[in-house]
């Protein structure tokens, strides 16, 4: 009867490791680079988005809420990977295609 909870927190070690791996990559992709060209933001492998530089609320606001930008998917605020422009998903007089 005990399983099920050990079962659902060991399995998030793969994530949280995958995770961890990811920033790591993008942590030694600035950290190659000569100190004056480090942005602290760029993609992994050219594809996957990194922003590690400290998170302001004009860019939160940018990602987060742009109706203007066409992306529905954006590089995250702060962190590797992607998040959600709702401005864009909830946009008015957007419909949605079939």
């Amino acid at each position: 009867m005990t399983s099920g909870p050990r079962k659902r927190t060991r399995s998030r070690w793969p994530g949280l490791g995958f995770g961890l791996i990811l920033v790591g990559a993008a942590i030694a992709t600035e950290l190659v680079k000569p100190a004056h060209e480090r942005t602290w933001q760029g993609k992994i492998a050219g594809f996957l988005p990194y922003d590690l530089r400290p998170p302001t609320l004009a860019r939160a606001r940018e990602r987060l809420w742009n109706p203007a930008d066409r992306h529905v998917f954006v590089p995250t605020v702060f962190g590797v990977g992607w998040t959600v422009n709702f401005g864009r998903l909830f946009k008015p007089g957007v419909a949605a295609s079939a």
